[in-house]
């Protein structure tokens, strides 16, 4: 094992959602390694951004403009990659989104939309780039990003989460059917991760650096995580460079919570002395 084995160097990267939090994190985090990234994203202030960086890493960003709700532009959009760059190594299918609400009190629609752009949006991706990476012979990385609701319950989120249980699960059976081309699949499931979605900021520029959370929210965030902080995008970046590089080469068909012990301390709390821990509800 050598330093440089966590280094993806020439290697071509496709990230979708890439325009900002996680997305963005992972690309830039990508480039830092030695990657080129395709940002493959509906919003073009956004993707340009997102370049900017990639380029300010030395890399080379190829921006493709696409709604990932749509199938056909998911598919187009891997071509075009492939296309551009003759290649395509890494896979981060990071594109999604949620909205909070009772199940029994949510449209059909409002499953549809869901269930496209977490859960299709992933399997349109993946059904174009692993044929590639098959036909090229030089194996692949393709990593997904679920969320840690993807192993826990979460009222008021039933169809995101059963999407992302989903995504896990495929992850894991496509770790199987790939692994003779030497193409290793895992999942990413993150908690609460400092991005603009966290911050209800869905749309339009993103400031740098973000709010700061309010005193007694962050104090319930201390208390929540056992790391005592919220995670970062570049704590993501970096999962999916390790997964993706050498480092990671015996390492597929894995759901990696980067949650800072959430999914660990299932309900358990820090206590508000910090002395311990205790049960949500004050029991233990």
């Amino acid at each position: 094992m050598e330093p440089s084995d966590i280094l993806v160097t020439d290697r071509v990267a496709v990230v979708t959602g890439a325009g900002a939090g996680i997305g963005q994190g992972i690309a830039v985090g990508l480039a830092a390694f030695g990657a080129d990234v395709v940002i493959v994203e509906i919003d073009p202030d956004r993707a340009a951004a997102t370049r900017a960086l990639v380029e300010a890493e030395g890399r080379e960003a190829f921006v493709i403009p696409t709604d990932a709700t749509d199938s056909e532009q998911v598919a187009a959009a891997i071509a075009a990659a492939h296309a551009h760059f003759g290649r395509i190594d890494i896979l981060v299918n990071n594109v999604g989104g949620v909205r909070k609400q009772d199940f029994v009190d949510q449209s059909e629609r409002s499953w549809r939309r869901h269930i496209d752009i977490n859960l299709v949006s992933m399997l349109a991706a993946t059904s174009a780039a692993a044929k590639l990476m098959i036909d090229a012979g030089n194996g692949g990385s393709i990593v997904n990003v679920a969320s840690i609701e993807a192993l826990r319950a979460a009222p008021g989120f039933a169809v995101y989460a059963a999407c992302k249980a989903a995504m896990a699960n495929f992850s894991r059976s496509m770790a199987l059917e790939l692994a003779a081309h030497g193409i290793r699949v895992n999942t990413l499931a993150p908690d609460l991760i400092a991005t603009p979605g966290i911050r209800g900021l869905i749309g339009g520029p993103v400031p740098d650096p973000l709010p700061e959370l309010e005193p007694d929210v962050a104090e319930g965030v201390a208390r929540y995580i056992p790391i005592g902080e919220e995670g970062s995008v570049e704590d993501m970046a970096a999962a999916t460079v390790f997964l993706s590089s050498k480092m990671g080469r015996y390492i597929t068909g894995v759901t990696l919570p980067v949650d800072g012990g959430t999914f660990a301390s299932s309900g358990w709390n820090r206590k508000a002395n910090a002395d311990g821990y205790q049960l949500a509800d004050g029991l233990g």
